[in-house]
Formats: structure tokens, C-alpha cells, sequence
């Protein structure tokens, strides 16, 4: 039978997230249940409650956010192979694909050619209606979708590792920084500080950089060998020509031909960031050096496993400030004004309240 849920949800664009009841699916024989404990607070939950994406994601209400989700497994199917109840374990932005196509056979199940499913705000090829997120107390997910959280991980601190980790994690790893490498990392947000950390513990030669003076000791802390001012002409000048890689995880408008100028020959500039214009190129800055100007999204399920498995072994965890969900529409205020380090992550013991 399918089981009631407590969620917070928006019903609207225009009116605050509130308390709502949900249902959630009776469990299949490949599915797993689990009570969620913890779940990051994305900027893309606020694009997705405002229905800012409306072109290319149109939001359906009742909408319940959240795609960064660490819970504990209270039962689970009788083929589920993978896992058992009382483990810890994760779900990210997809909770399904058809696992038969190209891309998912190569582990890209975010890249289905018939499209993944995402975490919330889409059809649920189960219930008829849409998905719904994690900012609620259960969620029931394919085993095939779930991930395992390295036991000596924070479970508050693991969960933006879901998204924010694998969204930096992904192209670090895709285009093979390591030692030996210069890495610039462009912002210091929920995104940024992550790709400090992931570059760092990598072994790469790690350059932040900010618009913010304030943010350098930060930064520093987090792991970057160097900070540069990113307004500053003569501070970058001296970058000029001498990067591997380039994360840039900016998500408002700003001038990329400025960073893609510090590439070295073969160099890579990868946007992560979505800003919602158009971004102008110079077709020279690429041209003279054979540079590469790209994007990268979320990693599949197998190098989600690996980025996990990778914060375990060098006890990597988001920077947060946790919040009981009551709290989540001054968070999303606060979001708005970057006044946050550097990821919300709302305590789901707070529904029972």
C-alpha cells in the first residue's frame, strides 16, 4: 500500500513553502525505503519553487524540493541485493532511467536518451503524477539509484555532496586534474568551496578565485594555494596563459573570456555555474591555443559511488549550517543574498516537530 508522507511544499509561485502531505509508492521488489534524515538546501530548489525555470522546466505544484538527500534505510525489497535496512545511504538529483540505452550502459544515466528521472518536479512513471523531494521524512527509491554513505561521513555534512559534491567532483575527475595540474576555481559558494576541496585532495596546484577580499583566508582554509581578486586587472595578468583547468561555478551573468585568457595551450575552462543569459565568447581567446570552453552537470550513479567513496578516504564534507525546515523560506531570503556558508542542509527530525 502506498504510505502517507510529511513534506513541506509550494503550492505556488508566489506563496511560502508550508506543510503537506504526501504519498509515496509501495515499495516494489528492487525498491528501497528510507526514513530521510538530512537534505541540502540546492539553489536550484529556489529556481524550481519560483518556476524561474519555466522555459526549459516548467514547475508543477504542489511542488516538494530537494535532491540532496541522506537518510537511513527502514526496509527494502526482496531482490534488493545492494543494501539493507539500518544503512546509511544517499539519493542525489535522479531516482531513475531506462538503464537500457547508450548512455546508461556507460554509467551517464543523467545523459538517458530518454531522459533520467529526476528527484522531484518529474513524471513518475510509478504513481502517474510527479516526484517529490526530499524535503519530506520518507522517500522510496530503485536500489539501482541509491547510494552508500561512507560511515565515518557527517551525515548533515555529506548530504550537498549529492549534488554541489558530484556537480565539481565530475569534471575535475572527467578532465584528469591531479598533481602536476593548475586549477582555477571561479566563486566560493555552495559550488566553489566544494571544488577547492575536490581539487586540492586531488593534488592539484589550486587557485580561487573571488571578487570577495573577505573570502580569501576562507578559501585558504579550505585548501587554495593562492587567491586572486578577480576584479583586479593586474593580479590576473599575472595568470595570464598559465592554467590546465578552469571550474567556473558562477551562476550569474559575468565575462568568461576574462578566465578562458588564463588558459594554457590545451587548456579547459568548464562551466558548472547556469547563468540564465547568454554568455559572449571570443572566438580569438579559443581560437589562439586550441582551448576548450565546456559544461558538465551532475556524474552518473557509478562515479557519484566513487566521489562518495573519495570523501571517505580524505573525510570530505560540505561546509553547512544546518536548519530545521520551519526555517526554509528565510533560508531561501538568505540564499538569494549569498549569506550562507557555504550549503543549508535542513535536519528532517525538525517535520516531527
Amino acid at each position: 500500500m502506498p504510505s502517507s508522507a510529511k513534506s513541506f511544499a509550494a503550492q505556488s509561485a508566489t506563496t511560502p513553502l508550508g506543510p503537506h502531505s504526501i504519498q509515496r509508492r509501495t515499495p516494489t521488489d528492487t525498491d528501497v525505503a528510507m526514513e530521510i534524515l538530512f537534505c541540502g538546501v540546492c539553489h536550484s530548489d529556489l529556481h524550481q519553487v519560483r518556476d524561474e525555470w519555466k522555459s526549459v522546466m516548467p514547475t508543477v505544484y504542489p511542488l516538494v524540493p530537494g535532491h540532496e538527500i541522506v537518510g537511513r534505510v527502514t526496509s527494502v525489497g526482496s531482490s534488493v541485493t545492494k543494501f539493507k535496512e539500518g544503512d546509511l545511504v544517499a539519493v542525489g538529483c535522479m531516482v531513475d532511467s531506462c538503464q537500457n540505452c547508450k548512455n546508461c550502459k556507460r554509467g551517464l544515466e543523467v545523459f538517458c536518451e530518454k531522459g533520467c528521472t529526476l528527484t522531484y518536479n518529474a513524471p513518475d512513471k510509478h504513481t502517474g503524477g510527479v516526484t517529490y523531494g526530499g524535503y519530506s521524512d520518507s522517500i522510496v527509491v530503485d536500489q539501482a539509484f541509491v547510494l552508500r554513505v561512507p560511515d565515518n561521513l557527517d551525515p548533515a555534512g555529506a548530504a550537498p555532496l549529492l549534488c554541489a559534491g558530484i556537480t565539481t567532483y565530475s569534471p575535475l575527475h572527467h578532465w584528469n586534474v591531479g598533481p602536476g595540474k593548475k586549477v582555477g576555481i571561479v566563486g566560493l559558494g555552495g559550488l566553489g568551496h566544494m571544488g577547492v576541496k575536490f581539487a586540492h585532495a586531488l593534488g592539484a596546484h589550486t587557485v580561487l578565485f573571488t571578487t570577495s577580499p573577505g573570502k580569501a583566508e576562507d578559501a585558504k582554509r579550505l585548501g587554495a594555494d593562492e587567491v586572486v581578486l578577480s576584479k583586479n586587472a593586474d593580479e590576473m595578468q599575472k595568470h595570464t596563459g598559465s592554467f590546465d583547468f578552469i571550474l567556473d561555478c558562477v551562476a550569474a551573468n559575468h565575462d568568461v573570456n576574462a578566465y578562458i585568457n588564463l588558459l594554457g595551450v590545451d587548456g579547459t575552462l568548464v562551466l558548472v555555474g547556469a547563468p540564465d543569459q547568454p554568455l559572449p565568447v571570443s572566438a580569438f581567446g579559443l581560437i589562439m591555443g586550441r582551448k576548450s570552453f565546456a559544461g558538465s552537470a551532475i556524474g552518473g550513479i557509478a562515479e557519484t559511488q566513487e566521489m562518495l567513496d573519495f570523501c571517505g578516504k580524505h573525510n570530505i564534507t560540505s561546509d553547512t549550517e544546518t536548519i530545521g525546515i520551519q526555517q526554509i523560506n528565510e533560508a531561501y531570503e538568505r540564499l538569494l543574498k549569498s549569506d550562507v556558508k557555504y550549503r543549508f542542509v535542513i535536519d528532517m527530525a525538525s517535520l516531527k516537530g
